[in-house]
């Protein structure tokens, strides 16, 4: 996977999928996820439990695989985005971005001088470890990596112009449940409140050239997802997935073994 594939999926109409990882760091997961037809994987460091030792171990499953990769971060500081970065996340994602402002202080971790202030640590793992002039790996890195702010609060979608305008925002991920929470209206994604925050997201994005993306539980809400002006669709997420196709299987199972089996003698 050539550093940059993610970059250049980022701009575009065409819908790029995905899957959230929240539960299993297996070493398959990558393979897993790219023969199932992801183009990237949303790896969560807000919600998982993940340390930095599994993060770092985990990007080079997912490089092997050749899956970019978006970290989920807690949020935007240097310690938190900067050492992502490091270890080799192809995308950033802080969680709670509320305005342009914060959004501007985080580039600072994200991007080189002189775009930003990441402090330099080359020839190590998001460099695949290997030795290259400085300039040209710096502009490389300033030039490839995403940084995908994760909107989910009223004062977000109140900056939301502010923010997509930003050089160096590459696009916006809505976190659809925290801010259905923080508007009072808990998982009331067809409210008319949130409907609009949807909308006003989706014009700035659009305004500005910039990405949009979600999570999404089923094939019907994708596709409303897209037609509203989402191309990052991301598909559920690891444990959930598992445990909704375990439920189906066993329940469809349990009903077809309802009865005598046929031929049966009697019973034990």
């Amino acid at each position: 996977m050539p550093r940059g594939a993610l970059r250049a999926m980022t701009g575009t109409d065409e819908p790029k999928f995905g899957s959230f990882v929240i539960e299993f760091d297996s070493p398959g997961m990558g393979q897993i996820l790219k023969a199932a037809g992801c183009q990237y994987a949303l790896l969560d460091m807000e919600h998982s439990g993940f340390g930095y030792d599994q993060l770092k171990r985990a990007l080079r499953f997912y490089q092997a695989a050749d899956l970019p990769v978006i970290v989920s971060t807690v949020g935007g500081d240097y310690d938190m985005v900067a050492r992502a970065l490091d270890m080799g996340a192809d995308g950033i994602q802080p969680a709670k971005v509320g305005s342009a402002e914060e959004a501007r202080a985080i580039l600072d971790h994200v991007r080189y001088a002189p775009r930003g202030a990441r402090g330099v640590a080359l020839g190590i793992a998001h460099d695949r470890y290997r030795q290259r002039p400085a300039a040209p790996a710096l502009r490389a890195a300033n030039r490839d990596v995403v940084f995908f702010p994760k909107v989910e609060t009223p004062e977000g979608i109140e900056d939301i112009e502010a923010i997509a305008a930003l050089d160096g925002v590459d696009g916006i991920w809505i976190g659809h449940f925290d801010l259905s929470v923080a508007m009072g209206i808990p998982a009331k994604f067809d409210h008319p409140r949130f409907q609009a925050a949807i909308e006003r997201v989706a014009a700035a994005c659009k305004r500005h050239g910039k990405s949009l993306g979600r999570i999404y539980d089923d094939t019907e809400t994708g596709v409303a997802l897209h037609a509203a002006g989402f191309e990052f669709l991301c598909c559920s997420g690891d444990s959930w997935l598992l445990q909704r196709g375990l439920s189906e299987g066993i329940a469809a199972l349990r009903k077809a073994c309802r009865g005598p089996r046929a031929g049966a003698a009697g019973t034990r």
